[in-house]
């Protein structure tokens, strides 16, 4: 399958970076706030993201956008602020589960093989 830059599609990247960094703040505030649920909710957001951007873009490259999202979003609130602080404390094993978790995810989602709107036949199956 050969993928060709549309401007249609390279809006849909750009629309999964932005909201792969929504995701990603979001995800992070809540596994701050609620260890065990947290992480949970947290990675389902992911795995609905990945998933979604897979399934819309039809390669690998939409889950790309969405996890390149979702780790900027990582790296801007991990960043010390000048007053000496973190804005995202990583103490606990919350965060290293979500980060881990949600690498985990997009890996998976990026290396699905599915239908996704076209027909497998047996003759197919050995590509």
């Amino acid at each position: 399958m050969t993928w060709t830059a549309t401007p249609a599609r390279i809006a849909v990247l750009f629309g999964l970076l932005a909201a792969g960094l929504l995701t990603g703040a979001a995800g992070w505030i809540v596994v701050g706030l609620w260890f065990p649920a947290g992480v949970l909710l947290g990675l389902l957001a992911l795995l609905g993201l990945f998933l979604g951007g897979r399934i819309a873009v039809g390669t690998g490259l939409g889950v790309g956008a969405g996890a390149g999202g979702w780790f900027l979003a990582y790296v801007v609130l991990s960043a010390p602020r000048p007053e000496g602080d973190f804005l995202l404390g990583s103490s606990g094993i919350g965060m290293y589960a979500y980060l881990l978790g949600g690498t985990v995810l997009a890996v998976m989602c990026a290396t699905l093989r599915g239908p996704f709107g076209e027909e497998v036949s047996a003759a197919q199956s050995g590509k």
